[in-house]
């Protein structure tokens, strides 16, 4: 799983004109299910997402974490960031996961935010969203289950 994060005061998605989902300050979550990721990964960067200290705190140091400023969470599936543009010009989606598991194995990731104790709103899966949001900061960082990097590692 890939996850591109990024710190908001708020963010919204849209569907064919209409607002479906909207969050206030919090965490804008793109993410990307590859092949043969599974619960642990979902797992694994749940946990990654809501521990990240990455709020500032009272001197302005990135000190605080997701629950201690009472954030939510906005999570959007993102099958592009499976994508790979090593070879030509035109991506290519190889490393996808089929959709109907994709759309698995993101349902339980946001599942995992859920019971967390977060306030999480998702986009529509496989639908075209405009996503609107104000990044906070700006503070933008990009995740990977470990055994995924561990794995790409070994071939670079």
């Amino acid at each position: 799983m890939k996850i591109v994060l990024q710190r908001v005061k708020m963010a919204k998605v849209e569907v064919e004109g209409k607002e479906i989902s909207r969050i206030n300050r919090g965490l804008c979550l793109l993410v990307g299910v590859e092949r043969g990721d599974t619960q642990r990964e979902a797992e694994e960067l749940a946990r990654k997402v809501v521990e990240l200290r990455i709020f500032p705190d009272k001197e302005g140091k990135m000190n605080l974490s997701l629950s201690q400023v009472g954030g939510e969470i906005m999570a959007i599936s993102q099958f592009t960031l499976a994508g790979s543009t090593r070879k030509g010009r035109r991506p290519s989606f190889d490393g996808a996961e089929e959709p109907s598991r994709a759309q698995d194995i993101f349902n339980y990731f946001v599942d995992c935010l859920k019971k967390a104790g977060f306030v999480t709103r998702t986009g529509v899966f496989g639908a075209v969203m405009d996503v609107y949001l104000i990044n906070e900061g700006p503070v933008t960082f990009i995740l990977e289950s470990q055994h995924k990097k561990e794995e790409r590692d070994k071939f670079s």
